[in-house]
């Protein structure tokens, strides 16, 4: 069982599988202009590109020589916490807020928990999982959230999300989300591997959701991600690879192919896949782009499609803003705002950060200095704890004993414990921001006052 093979007389469903559209590192350039171990790969052009591609970019041309000459020695390196970047490159949201971002399109799991169909469920499961791609396309880095940071999203579906930052080294986060249909849990570890001018992102973690209707548990197992032109040229995001969801319940499985980007951008965005059964029969296909919209069509056992049926779409991408800053979407500006913020909103709420809101505001010298302080001052918190023989220990989440397995290495898993509920409903509903109550850590990371109304 896998992803579908292309036939050559098809020009349809899977046409990115054919051989003109070459993996984008074939047409990269080593040792552009001087610079040893650079590759710049131009998504929209091909291997005459890449010169006139690496005076592209956001940095100016003193910035790239001073960022390259300091990144040279961390090549082959994982730089998740490792390396001090610069605010120039960072969005004004942090990597718990970007976790929420998936909860854009939960109406697609409120569809699942209500659909008859146990093919039909992975459908609009999948779709969900593949519409934060768009968001997740931006070429900004979030900030990496300080240990015991929270993120709380509320008015939206009537969902309640949380994330919390619950470890540091490695960084490592949990989130949980639910509402009448579903719940989603995640256990988060990021690990890179730095390449030069590019950083593969590998996304060990677990992903599940539970449909509440009938007790499904769905498994998620995202492709990794490729961060290409970080230096030179401009910065553009690739995910190439297999997105699998498992049905544990049932068996079922849905296995989707990421195209990677070819020559003048061929392939690029483009998923195809099927549904699967217990015995590994093909029931529905689905295809689509990640940054437009996903269909699907039920087919025969050897994947083609059913006769006098007829290709439905499932998800579509909202409207987005023109010419966003940040590449934001309006959820993205919503998951900022405190309109999705629950009262009594905790303190060690990401919205809370002084360098993530002076980057907001544009000025990214008060950015910077904020952010060297979080971290000086995170620095000196563990030094403490490490002294006094504390050990930190998550307020909304616990380490479990469970470990388990993912593709790029061994996960530890941490659970909800079912706290921030009992918190939310014990909270006073006139509350505000400025009466917070609540600290998630002993070290307050920020200074919140009324940063909110400034």
């Amino acid at each position: 069982m896998g992803s579908p093979s292309k036939k050559n007389e098809s020009k349809g469903f899977f046409a990115a599988m054919s051989s003109i559209f070459t993996d984008a590192m074939h047409r990269s350039v080593n040792g552009l202009l001087g610079y040893e171990g650079v590759e710049v790969i131009n998504p929209e052009g091909g291997k005459e590109d890449a010169e006139e591609e690496a005076q592209k970019g956001r940095w100016k041309q003193e910035e790239r020589d001073g960022y390259w000459k300091m990144m040279q020695k961390y090549i082959g390196s994982d730089v998740t916490s490792m390396v001090t970047l610069p605010v120039i490159i960072f969005e004004p949201m942090t990597m718990l807020q970007k976790m929420a971002e998936l909860m854009e399109y939960s109406y697609l799991l409120d569809q699942a928990d209500e659909s008859e169909d146990p093919y039909m469920r992975l459908v609009y499961a999948t779709s969900w999982a593949i519409s934060v791609y768009f968001a997740f396309q931006r070429t900004w880095k979030p900030f990496n959230p300080i240990l015991g940071e929270t993120y709380e999203l509320a008015n939206h579906g009537g969902i309640t999300f949380l994330a919390e930052q619950v470890s540091h080294h490695p960084p490592m986060s949990a989130g949980h989300a639910e509402n009448e249909h579903f719940t989603y849990d995640v256990t988060s570890k990021l690990k890179t591997k730095f390449l030069g001018n590019s950083v593969d992102v590998y996304p060990i973690g677990r992903t599940r959701v539970t449909l509440k209707r009938d007790g499904v548990i769905l498994d998620l197992v995202p492709p990794s991600t490729k961060v290409n032109n970080l230096i030179f040229g401009r910065t553009w995001i690739d995910s190439p690879g297999e997105m699998i969801m498992t049905n544990l319940t049932t068996g079922d499985k849905a296995v989707l192919y990421f195209q990677p980007c070819g020559w003048f951008g061929a392939g690029r965005y483009e998923v195809d896949g099927y549904i699967y059964n217990s015995s590994e029969e093909p029931k529905i296909l689905m295809t689509g782009k990640w940054n437009e919209s996903m269909s699907y069509q039920p087919c025969d056992s050897e994947g083609e499609p059913l006769p006098n049926t007829e290709l439905k779409e499932v998800w579509h991408l909202a409207d987005v803003p023109k010419n966003d800053k940040f590449q934001y979407t309006y959820f993205a500006h919503k998951i900022n705002s405190f309109d999705t913020a629950p009262r009594k909103l905790l303190a060690s709420d990401s919205r809370l950060r002084p360098d993530r809101y002076a980057l907001e505001m544009g000025d990214l010298s008060k950015s910077g200095a904020e952010k060297s302080s979080l971290e000086e001052r995170q620095r000196a918190e563990k030094k403490t704890r490490e002294e006094k023989g504390h050990k930190f220990v998550p307020r909304w989440f616990d380490l479990t004993e469970e470990v388990t397995t993912t593709p790029w290495g061994d996960l530890e898993i941490y659970q909800y414990n079912g706290k921030y509920t009992e918190h939310r409903a014990a909270a006073d509903d006139m509350g505000s921001i400025d009466d917070c109550d609540v600290k998630a850590i002993e070290f307050n990371p920020w200074q919140y006052g009324n940063l909110a109304t400034e």
